[in-house]
């Protein structure tokens, strides 16, 4: 573990929603499973937790299956995404289940922006080159996966991770949100400092837009692989509440 930074103020839970739910958002290259070190510290701490499988067909197909995931809590539920999923919690985080928003070195548009001229404005990171197309959907090569998408990733895990990473379409990130949850609800966000996905100046301008609470791991694009007690402990302050499980 090593959260290089955090935001200039201690974490304030003062009024946020005592959450017992958590609903957990895959990104691009990825599935549901990426976020199980980080599962089992919430459910060690007594929080139900749901992982969505997004299809990465479209923004519409994988909001609809968030929202599917949210209408099945009970309560106030924390709504976390990591990456692309960022964008899917910005559009389904209106939800009335919804109490805070947790944004892991993910995407957060305004409603209606266009991401890929936002993110246009600062370098390009180096994964960006390892996308492979075919037959209207796209993956990342093995080697842009192991040494951009999971970078610091202990090296067999990383390979299980290239083996389920899912396919996206083609035209999934050219998609646009209707909504931009996080003006509305409480959030957090956690910046990876060796990001070679999302460049982590864009990850900072994101959160500081959003007011979000902030940590800064020094860590690659996966920190809910490689600093999953940070990324639990992060889940934690947002569902209103702190614990030693995820210390």
């Amino acid at each position: 573990m090593s959260a290089t930074s955090e935001s200039t103020a201690p974490p304030d839970t003062t009024g946020v929603s005592v959450a017992h739910n958590v609903v957990m958002v895959h990104g691009a290259y990825a599935d549901g499973s990426s976020w199980a070190d980080v599962i089992t510290l919430l459910q060690a701490a007594g929080l139900n937790v749901t992982s969505v499988q997004n299809p990465l067909t479209s923004l519409e197909d994988d909001a609809a299956a968030t929202r599917r995931a949210l209408d099945l809590q009970d309560g106030p539920t924390v709504l976390v995404g990591h990456s692309w999923a960022g964008t899917v919690i910005s559009e389904t985080g209106d939800h009335p289940n919804v109490s805070a928003l947790v944004f892991v070195a993910a995407r957060a548009p305004e409603a209606g922006e266009d991401y890929g001229a936002l993110a246009a404005q600062y370098p390009a990171p180096p994964a960006t080159a390892g996308l492979v197309h075919a037959n209207g959907f796209a993956q990342l090569s093995e080697q842009a996966f192991l040494d951009d998408f999971a970078n610091g990733v202990e090296p067999a895990r990383a390979k299980v991770l290239y083996a389920v990473q899912g396919r996206i379409s083609d035209t999934l990130f050219a998609s646009r949100t209707t909504a931009a949850a996080w003006q509305n609800k409480p959030c957090w966000y956690a910046v990876s400092l060796q990001d070679r996905t999302t460049t982590t100046d864009l990850e900072r301008f994101l959160a500081a837009r959003m007011h979000a609470t902030t940590v800064e791991l020094d860590s690659g694009h996966l920190s809910l692989v490689t600093h999953p007690h940070e990324i639990a402990e992060l889940i934690l302050q947002a569902s209103g509440r702190s614990s030693d499980a995820a210390a």
